[in-house]
């Protein structure tokens, strides 16, 4: 098997995988506050709705196995916040520290500022999660701050971390046209 990710945008047929990969997530991780993993329908719903909002969906394989996947989509609904995404990155249990969160992270930022996107935000589930921290500050994201015990999972509180990172020219110029990116 390729110990590189090929990174690929994703489509209807990879949805049992990542619905796979998320519910991992849930169950046994805290980078998602749900207590309860989707289901494979919901998990198309929410892939139908990003992909034809044309944002970015991506998924790395490691030979023919999906090894994780990775999208950016709206930061928040009102329209002064249309050039700025939130991104989302899961990397199956068996995958991890081989790359693949990388290779998928870099890959949303060049296709976020491919299709005009000024600002990128992560909210990371649990300042603990020392991983998915490293993860974007090397990949150009600073610290904006922590909200303190937001989320209850696994019988504790837990923080969300908040980290940005600018996209092309980010802030320095107005957006290059009165239209935000396609959505």
């Amino acid at each position: 098997m390729s110990t590189t990710p090929s990174i690929r945008p994703a489509d209807l047929r990879h949805v049992p995988a990542i619905t796979e990969i998320y519910s991992a997530a849930v169950r046994h991780g805290t980078a998602s506050f749900e207590l309860d993993p989707p289901d494979e329908n919901e998990m198309t719903r929410c892939y139908r709705a990003l992909h034809s909002g044309g944002y970015p969906f991506l998924v790395a394989e490691l030979g023919s196995t999906i090894a994780g996947y990775a999208y950016v989509g709206p930061y928040r609904s009102r329209p002064a916040y249309n050039w700025t995404v939130e991104d989302s990155v899961y990397v199956a249990p068996r995958s991890h520290r081989q790359g693949i969160g990388r290779a998928l992270l870099a890959s949303l930022i060049h296709q976020s500022e491919a299709r005009g996107y000024r600002q990128m935000i992560a909210i990371i589930g649990d300042s603990a999660n020392a991983a998915s921290i490293e993860l974007h500050r090397a990949a150009g994201f600073r610290m904006i701050g922590t909200f303190d015990d937001v989320g209850y999972k696994f019988g504790r509180w837990l923080d969300s971390v908040l980290m940005q990172r600018p996209l092309g020219t980010g802030a320095c110029t107005p957006p290059g046209s009165a239209n935000p990116p396609p959505r």
